[in-house]
């Protein structure tokens, strides 16, 4: 095989990041150009799951847009998409977002910092939010349910890099990291969810 021959997963990935992020808008802010996270394709895994905590609560509203929920954090987005192993993009997915406040406590009693939202026809999703705060025992994260039409529920987490308490948290995943950048004061995060549909 040449050397400079494109691998197949290479044109998929490259080329669904590329379709992906030309065509898909949000109200938040658009998603940089960059590999998916983690990487879909011919070698591809699925997101690693995770436990939804004590403080999952069901039945959560249509939204994601949680910034009036709470104050004194910095905002940011969380988005990305949602594939299945052959990269192909999963619309109507629904995804699940909640996690604690800037205070680093979770609202058990209503559905603040909760809700879910659909993936758009590109497999879309987006949340606007607060940083959450940290408490004690947990690195700082958000939790997340998938569940594409037709498919298997996905619980898992999502996670910060270079948090000092990453290291000493016994859940932390390294696979579950989100991409970060920042855009003046927004903070924008992203990850891709690999999902059995």
């Amino acid at each position: 095989m040449e050397k400079n021959r494109l691998s197949r997963r290479h044109i998929i990935q490259t080329g669904l990041a590329l379709s992906l992020t030309s065509s898909a808008g949000s109200a938040f802010g658009g998603i940089e150009t960059m590999p998916l996270t983690p990487a879909c394709g011919v070698d591809s895994k699925l997101t690693q799951p995770q436990t939804p905590g004590p403080f999952f609560t069901p039945d959560t509203p249509l939204r994601n847009d949680f910034r009036g929920d709470g104050s004194g954090g910095q905002e940011m987005t969380v988005s990305g998409f949602v594939t299945d192993q052959q990269c192909r993009p999963l619309a109507n997915a629904q995804v699940e977002l909640w996690h604690a406040g800037p205070d680093g406590r979770y609202d058990n009693q209503g559905f603040k910092f909760r809700g879910h939202s659909f993936t758009d026809d590109k497999g879309r999703y987006d949340f606007a939010t607060l940083v959450p705060g940290l408490y004690p025992g947990r690195t700082r994260h958000f939790h997340v349910k998938i569940r594409p039409v037709d498919g298997p529920w996905l619980t898992s987490q999502l996670y910060f890099p270079g948090e000092s308490a990453n290291n000493v948290d016994g859940i932390f995943d390294k696979h579950l990291i989100m991409a970060i950048s920042q855009a003046g004061t927004l903070i924008r995060a992203r990850f891709d969810f690999v999902v059995r549909a």
